[in-house]
């Protein structure tokens, strides 16, 4: 029998149980439901061994048959295949995959408290993350302090179990320590990345002391505003001071804002037409929907602003966009602009990463011409684990904006272009409002 085979039958059995729990008596449910919750945790921990397992099987095997490679080219592309069949982000991927050496190479212990069910892929993530500035004698005596009995960590909380992991590590050898806490402070940073209901979250990685430090400041404005009177919740002080602190006497901050919506939307028609969402995106965001009303005043303020530029879409009569044309000067313009604007963020199932380039579906050296239907927007991770061995993709045939990707095992995953907002049903023209936005700080 194939080993999925098992697991497929494993999945229906835990299915029928939980139905199971409706034929019970009302008085034998309580204890029944919280014994299945536990046993189904276990099974997802040991579950988790299993995929770790069956993860470097593959980069093994992997591996050899590549052997006649350069060895860079060896593993290129297995943490985004195994990103692939958990449905998850390349990204992931790599994060799974390089947890999974991790386990069955360096942490003997942690692994089987995952195969016994007791140790979650949380917990075997941070105890790999916390000891890898060590030797690997530290590491695995540290593997065996912590996970050799499942009563030495029983109750621990999880910022406990890090905590105890990072003590671990600094007592086993402190240079390693101090080294590493450099080296993360040389890679302090800000990000930002859409959230729901047209937000962002601007995030910063920081020394302890400094963050620390400027999350107290802004408490302390916080609460002095609101002893004052301001009528802002607390939360709301914090991040007008911090936008005010960073910006200063700024009133505005220009940024390069693109807006999508349709014509109905943008002439605010009535119906169901005008009310389509729109979408916007910045440099560095992937685009998040907005209500039609929100999206109409950011293109009515930036035409006020006179920074207003108007780019025209055509849609052919399924909907697919296939052509752009341009009377902005101070945009990207041609078919590398109608794939980012297509596709919206990387094609790659899973993966919701900025698109960074523009890809031949199927290759240019091998005949793939330049255009619409054989091109897709990818992360730059994604489009280097496409150049694998074994790696291949194409257009669907009938609908281009699927693509189908097939992975050196023959897995094949598909892809569909999102589509944009629909134009009046009776026309086959969509607009498109580009806007350099002066956002009020």
């Amino acid at each position: 029998m194939e080993p999925a085979a098992t697991l497929r039958d494993l999945r229906q059995q835990a299915l029928e149980a939980v139905e199971a729990l409706g034929r019970l008596e009302p008085g034998e449910v309580d204890a029944a439901a919280v014994e299945l919750i536990a046993e189904a945790e276990r099974l997802k921990n040991s579950l988790c061994a299993v995929q770790a397992q069956a993860a470097v099987a593959l980069k093994r095997a992997r591996a050899e048959e590549r052997a006649h490679l350069p060895k860079p080219m060896r593993e290129r592309g297995i943490g985004a295949e195994v990103a692939l069949a958990r449905r998850e982000s390349p990204h992931r991927g790599g994060i799974h995959l390089g947890l999974a050496v991790v386990l069955t190479e360096e942490l003997p212990h942690t692994l089987a408290a995952m195969r016994a069910g007791w140790c979650t892929e949380w917990r075997a993530t941070q105890i790999a993350q916390g000891t890898a500035c060590l030797s690997l004698v530290d590491r695995l005596r540290i593997d065996a302090e912590l996970m050799s009995e499942e009563s030495t960590t029983a109750g621990w909380g999880e910022r406990r179990f890090r905590a105890e992991v990072d003590r671990l590590a600094y007592v086993a050898d402190p240079a390693a320590a101090v080294a590493r806490h450099e080296k993360a402070v040389s890679e302090r940073h800000t990000s930002i990345r859409p959230v729901a209901d047209g937000m962002v979250r601007l995030s910063a990685l920081l020394p302890l002391a400094k963050g620390v430090s400027v999350h107290a400041t802004l408490s302390r404005c916080a609460d002095s505003a609101r002893a004052a009177g301001d009528e802002r919740t607390r939360g709301q002080v914090m991040a007008d001071t911090l936008v005010e602190g960073v910006l200063g006497d700024a009133d505005v901050v220009p940024v390069t804002v693109q807006v999508t919506l349709s014509d109905a939307a943008l002439l605010n028609l009535p119906g169901r037409d005008g009310d389509e969402p729109g979408w916007v995106g910045a440099p560095g965001t992937g685009a998040i929907p907005l209500p039609a009303d929100l999206v109409r005043d950011l293109v009515r303020r930036a035409s006020e602003q006179g920074v207003a530029e108007l780019k025209r879409l055509y849609l052919d009569r399924s909907g697919r966009l296939v052509a752009m044309e341009s009377t902005a000067r101070t945009f990207p313009a041609g078919l590398a602009d109608l794939l980012t604007t297509r596709d919206r963020t990387c094609r790659t199932p899973g993966c919701d990463a900025p698109v960074r380039h523009h890809d031949h579906v199927r290759p240019h050296a091998e005949g793939g011409p330049t255009s619409a239907d054989n091109g897709q927007g990818l992360c730059e991770g994604c489009n280097y684990a496409k150049q694998a061995p074994g790696w291949s993709s194409r257009p669907l045939p009938g609908d281009p904006t699927v693509i189908e990707t097939i992975t050196p095992s023959g897995y094949r995953h598909l892809s569909r272009a999102p589509g944009l907002p629909p134009p009046q049903r009776h026309r086959l023209r969509l607009d498109l409002a580009f806007a350099r936005l002066g956002l009020a700080a």
